[in-house]
């Protein structure tokens, strides 16, 4: 029983920590990532579309995306949504590609971005403490249920917190890191 509870936590946990990687690989940095425009959405025949889904996105020089749409057509749109987005790139098409020239960050936009950094991370630890927080309430559910001692709790809870711990460390370091991209030049 704890132990369907422990394996619970640590995914829980684990999908906080993978929704922060991908929220930050989507924050620009001195260099180009295709992450940056694949999530974009993209109006498809009226639906919002991923563009990972509408096209390829290559990176042919350190401050260029180079998109290439799988339909010719789409390109238009695919400008638009680029326009549309917080970005703050303007997009040069040939009618068949799309290239996205990204200009050296500003300090001040730079110190805009770790802070954003900053409160994504933080945003999941508080996510990671709420999977702690549930865990333990649920094994005091169980305690008072007699389905689990004293002791079983305790132990659980030390647990619980020892996994708590270890996903708020790679958290930090994830947000270390990004902070250190963004700032170097």
């Amino acid at each position: 029983m704890l132990n369907d509870l422990y394996n619970d936590a640590k995914t829980r946990m684990q999908s906080a920590l993978q929704a922060l990687e991908e929220d930050l690989a989507a924050i620009r940095t001195g260099r180009a990532n295709p992450a940056l425009v694949e999530k974009l959405s993209v109006q498809y025949y009226g639906s919002p579309t991923p563009l990972q889904q509408l096209a390829s996105v290559g990176v042919p020089e350190p401050r260029m995306l180079l998109i290439r749409p799988f339909d010719p057509s789409n390109t238009k749109e695919i400008e638009r949504a680029i326009l549309a987005s917080d970005l703050g790139l303007t997009p040069n098409s040939d009618g068949k590609t799309i290239r996205l020239h990204l200009p050296p960050l500003t300090e001040e936009r730079r110190e805009e971005l770790a802070r954003i950094v900053g409160h994504r991370v933080e945003e999941a630890r508080v996510a990671i403490r709420n999977v702690r927080r549930d865990s333990l309430k649920e094994m005091r559910e169980f305690e008072d249920e007699d389905l689990i001692s004293k002791d079983d709790r305790t132990r659980g809870e030390k647990e619980i917190q020892k996994y708590t711990d270890e996903y708020i460390e790679e958290i930090d370091q994830i947000g270390e890191r990004k902070e250190k991209e963004i700032r170097e030049v």
